[in-house]
This record gives structure tokens, C-alpha cells and sequence, in this order.
């Protein structure tokens, strides 16, 4: 059975757009509609000069093959938008020929450079989650029955100790093994696969339970905390638990990193339609952008590539793991942790969540609850 090529260009990743020998528009896909911000009835007949500029790398290419015949390229090209920042692009340009070998047109493919990474970090996530696993299990194995021996004997000791030093000698040993088998447990949450309880969630309910339970905090005061929600979200399907625990990790470490300074922590949410996550071959998602950002003491380069790892730390008394948890609950949901930072001036977290409202079929990421709608 002949398949419509109109399906084959919407299940592409890249954006594709065809022109005549004219260099008019004949047709082009979604991608490349949400990449230059036409829809497909405005763009079909348009001069490929109309869909950017005349000396855009994309129409100029299109231009050299329609005269030339012959297939070129240009990387890392600047597509301006509206209302968002600007997009880098890949341009290749191909011709068409009919019958005869007459040059009838070009097709111009356009390869997302965000896109392609996130993909990358979607994949390099999940190879780092698995081995954090097989860490967390190794460890359990070896730490948790000798620990807690250690910590039956030090409260043996605790209760036949004759002197108060020596009672405190044994409430030490109780004390830190119970640390330790505290950051085991945390650990483990690599290694036991839990699952996601899907449901429809309020971002905002989620933040804002957040922001009610830190208030509490004594790192908190002389904050200022500052609300910039998208009204107009609707609730998408994910976990609200983890939710919480992935917003709640990530203000605790805003407010550490301001701990002793006067300083803003400011919370966002948008609809990112620019940056939608292809969680497989031929589905892509819109995605849901929630922003915690801080004026604290920020990081260094150095530092900002290790942030994501187990037990990495810059403050003292630290476990770091809080970062990396909540970077395994995000790419449970599919989404992707971001990390900007400068040293003394601030860090900003970027949680980008695919946005969905009826349940994904069931893989290894995510658990499936009965279907739900809209």
C-alpha cells in the first residue's frame, strides 16, 4: 500500500518544506510550521523569500539549488521569533527533478540543534539513571546490614553507658548511623524503579504548596519570593508527588545558596511550544516550562557539569543528592532539568515537562493509569 507522503514528512523530526521550480511554497510539514510560525494554509504559494528573508541562509540556499542543481548546506542558522528566543537550525537544501532530468523544485530540510541535544540528554539521562541504580543496589547491599548492626550496638551501649561521656560517645554512633542509612534509603530511589501515579495536576497547587511549606523555613526569611504564573496553563497529566519533591529540591537549594544574604527567588511557569520534547519517533509534545530562579552564589563552570552527580556538594553538611533526585523524577516524566549558573550572581533551574492530558502507553519511564481525556 503507497503511503501519503504528507504522513511521512509529519512523523520526521526535522522541519521539510518543498518548493516549486519557482520557489514558491508546495508544501511543508508541522515542524517546519511551528519553526517559522506560519501555519500551513498561510504558507502554501508564499515565495520562500516570505517565510524568513531574502538573505536568509534558507532562502538563499533554496535559491542557489533551484539555479544550480546541486545540493548544499549551512549549519547553525539563526530563525527569529516573536515571542521567544531565537532558534538555531541546520539548512539543507536538495533539488527535485521530473522526468528527463528537469530541475522541478528543491526540498529544504530544517534539523533543530535544540532539539537534537535534548534528545542527547534525554538518552545520556537515562544510561546515568541505570547506573545510579546499580551504585544505589550495591550499596544497600554492602552498607545496610552492618549498619544496622552498628547502630544496635551503639544503643546497647547507650543503655549500660556508667558515664554521661560515654552515653554520648554511644548516642553518637546511634546518631550518624542513622544518617547514613537515611542517605542510603534516599539513594535507593534509583534502584527500586518506583513508578508514576499519573493524574491531572495543577502546576500551580504544586508551587504554591511548595512556597506555603518553606515559609516555615529559617532560610527563608529576608527572602523575596516573587509568583510569575501563566494563567492560562491547563492541568497536564503527571505525578504530584514527585512534582513536589523535584520544585521542593530545587527552592531548597535556591534558599541554601542565598543562605546569610538578602535575596530574590523568583518561580515561573509558560507554555513552550518552541521547545516540544519527541518522546518517540514521530510523537512530539508541547511542553510545560516551570523557572526557579535565585540571586545566591551561583556556580562555575566546573561545578555546573558535576551538579546533576550523586553526593556533589558545594555546601557544607550537604548530602547532593537533592538535585540528582529531583533530575531522575523529571526524566521519569520525560521531561528535562536544566542548569544555568554564574558564579556571584545566580542560578536558574529549568524544568521542561512534555504537556499532556490523556496517559502515554506503558514504558519503562512511566506508569499508565486508565485512559484519561480532556
Amino acid at each position: 500500500m503507497a503511503r501519503d507522503p504528507q504522513d511521512v514528512m509529519e512523523a520526521l523530526l526535522a522541519g521539510v518544506i518543498v518548493v516549486d521550480a519557482h520557489g514558491q511554497v508546495e508544501e511543508l510539514n508541522s515542524v517546519a510550521c511551528r519553526m517559522l510560525e506560519y501555519s500551513r494554509e498561510s504558507a502554501l504559494g508564499l515565495p520562500v523569500e516570505q517565510l524568513v528573508t531574502s538573505d536568509h541562509a534558507i532562502a538563499r540556499l533554496a535559491r542557489m539549488v533551484l539555479q544550480d542543481g546541486v545540493a548544499v548546506s549551512e549549519p547553525n542558522q539563526a530563525i527569529e521569533r516573536r515571542n521567544e528566543a531565537d532558534s538555531k537550525v541546520d539548512v539543507a537544501v536538495s533539488p527535485l527533478f521530473a522526468e528527463g532530468r528537469h530541475l522541478d523544485g528543491a526540498v529544504i530540510v530544517l534539523r533543530d540543534r535544540g532539539a537534537t541535544r535534548r534528545l542527547e540528554q534525554l538518552e545520556s539521562e537515562r544510561e546515568r539513571h541505570l547506573a545510579f541504580g546499580r551504585i544505589a543496589a550495591g550499596l544497600a547491599h554492602e552498607i545496610r546490614n552492618p549498619l544496622g548492626g552498628i547502630r544496635g550496638a551503639g544503643e546497647l551501649l547507650a543503655r549500660r553507658a556508667e558515664s554521661d561521656k560515654a552515653k554520648q560517645t554511644a548516642d553518637l554512633i546511634v546518631r550518624e548511623s542513622t544518617r547514613i542509612a537515611k542517605l542510603v534509603e534516599e539513594f535507593m530511589v534509583f534502584a527500586r524503579g518506583d513508578e508514576l501515579d499519573l493524574s491531572l495536576v495543577n502546576i500551580h497547587r504544586v508551587l504554591d504548596g511548595v512556597l506555603e511549606l518553606i515559609a516555615h523555613d529559617p532560610l527563608a526569611e529576608g527572602i523575596a519570593i516573587e509568583r510569575s504564573y501563566d494563567p492560562s496553563l491547563p492541568e497536564l497529566l503527571a505525578d504530584a508527588d514527585r512534582l513536589h519533591q523535584v520544585c521542593l529540591n530545587l527552592v531548597r537549594n535556591s534558599l541554601q545558596a542565598m543562605e546569610g544574604d538578602p535575596g530574590r527567588l523568583t518561580l515561573k511557569t509558560r507554555m513552550t511550544l518552541e521547545h516540544r520534547i519527541a518522546l518517540e519517533a514521530g510523537k512530539r509534545q508541547p511542553t510545560l516550562a516551570i523557572w526557579i530562579e535565585d540571586t545566591g552564589c551561583g556556580m562555575d563552570a566546573s561545578a555546573l557539569r558535576e551538579a546533576h552527580l550523586p553526593f556533589f556538594t558545594t555546601r557544607p553538611g550537604g548530602t547532593g543528592l537533592g538535585l540528582a533526585v529531583a533530575d531522575y523524577w523529571v526524566a521519569k516524566h520525560q521531561g528535562i532539568l536544566d542548569l544555568e549558573s554564574s558564579k556571584g550572581v545566580g542560578t536558574s533551574a529549568r524544568v521542561t515537562l512534555p504537556f499532556r492530558r490523556n496517559a502515554p502507553e506503558r514504558n519503562a519511564s512511566t506508569a499508565s493509569p486508565e485512559g484519561m481525556t480532556p
